[in-house]
């Protein structure tokens, strides 16, 4: 398992692979004796949790299995806003991995899933919602399909960003130590893998999306136009600051370290995070990457990481000990760290004290509200709250 990086596994297996530590783990906690965490329900496999925007009654749970729950003032309901099981291949990293609703949602209803198909392709796809509880399965409309050769790291993370385009996070392609082609994905400008894709998904003229004219390679001979930022190896899950628009990654590590990256809106056009030359701030395989984004925060293995969890800068009024702080943990490790970030690197990074550990730690969501969220994959979901 210290090989291959399997981020959400089966309940039953409750494992994952890859992770580290390069900060002074447990070096004093950060002062948040006013929080708490308040389950909202258990569900099948919970993978990730959003909103629609402006819709402060609702957060929607994402479940690896293939069903979007809805939780309205804060209690689950029974349907389902969407299904699509029948679709989608679950277990190990395979599944119902993201979910974006469109920034004018409470016009155009639409809103983007990631998941992975029954023939293990990576396929992003349109759907419209027909209630503010329920979307229509049969209106689904692909947008992006991307092959993929193993079934592990598969990324998952859809946004919109600051500028109301979407944003994709895409895996190597998995194996071991991104073997694909002499350079591996992540280098590989010809490849959707091991990205940060950004696009406009909406139907073109007869295409299925357009690639944004800013996009920083998109001129490039060779180079695949929807690529935004490279050099990642898993960023199962990435964020924006809803004020800054500042950019950080949660990229998960091959044997040894596990990453945190920050950009500023100004440094994330084009960003190369150094991966597969180098895993966190360590050599990995021969190459250069002059210029590569360092990470502001790395963790090894040896201190109990595993598969890092990104998480999202604290805007919430209510948490005032940790606004302005990014929170963040690991599959493993289970423990909520916050630290606040910079381009200069990292300040504060420790445990928070007050919040308990959260088996299998498999997410973080943001609400309408800027409330923040942890998952577990075991299933509780629960809403990070002041005491």
């Amino acid at each position: 398992m210290r090989k291959f990086f399997f981020l959400p596994l089966l309940a039953t297996v409750a494992v994952a692979a890859c992770g580290g530590s390069a900060t002074a783990d447990g070096a004093g906690a950060t002062a948040a004796a006013g929080a708490k965490l308040v389950k909202l329900g258990s569900f099948q496999m919970p993978l990730y949790v959003t909103a629609p925007p402006a819709d402060r009654r609702r957060v929607m749970v994402v479940q690896q299995g293939g069903k979007i729950i809805v939780v309205r003032d804060g209690k689950p309901r029974s349907k389902p806003f969407l299904d699509i099981t029948t679709r989608v291949l679950a277990g190990g990293e395979q599944g119902l991995l993201g979910l974006a609703f469109a920034p004018d949602y409470a016009k155009s209803k639409l809103f983007y899933v990631y998941y992975t198909r029954r023939d293990g392709r990576q396929q992003i796809s349109e759907f419209r919602a027909t209630s503010t509880e329920v979307a229509s399965a049969s209106s689904e409309r692909r947008v992006l399909l991307m092959n993929d050769p193993e079934a592990n790291h598969n990324g998952g993370q859809l946004a919109f960003g600051p500028d109301r385009l979407l944003y994709i996070g895409t895996g190597d392609g998995g194996g071991s130590g991104d073997q694909h082609g002499t350079i591996g994905n992540a280098q590989n400008l010809r490849s959707l893998l091991g990205k940060l894709l950004r696009i406009e998904p909406r139907r073109r003229g007869g295409r299925a999306y357009s690639v944004p004219s800013s996009n920083p390679f998109r001129a490039r001979a060779g180079a695949a136009p929807e690529v935004f930022a490279y050099g990642l190896r898993n960023p199962w899950r990435f964020s924006f600051d809803r004020v800054t628009g500042d950019l950080t990654i949660g990229d998960v590590g091959q044997n040894e370290v596990e990453e945190i990256d920050f950009v500023t809106p100004a440094q994330a056009r084009g960003a190369n995070f150094g991966w597969r030359v180098r895993e966190g701030d360590r050599p990995f395989a021969a190459g250069s990457v002059p210029g590569a984004i360092e990470p502001v925060i790395t963790h090894t293995h040896d201190s109990g990481w595993c598969s890092i969890t990104g998480g999202y800068v604290v805007r919430d009024p209510a948490l005032k000990a940790l606004r302005g702080r990014y929170l963040y943990g690991d599959f493993c490790k289970g423990v909520i760290y916050s630290a606040r970030l910079g381009p200069a690197g990292a300040e504060g990074d420790a445990p928070v004290a007050g919040l308990p550990q959260v088996e299998a730690l498999s997410s973080f969501g943001e609400d309408a509200s800027g409330r923040l969220y942890v998952v577990s994959l075991g299933g509780a979901v629960s809403r990070i709250a002041a005491r």
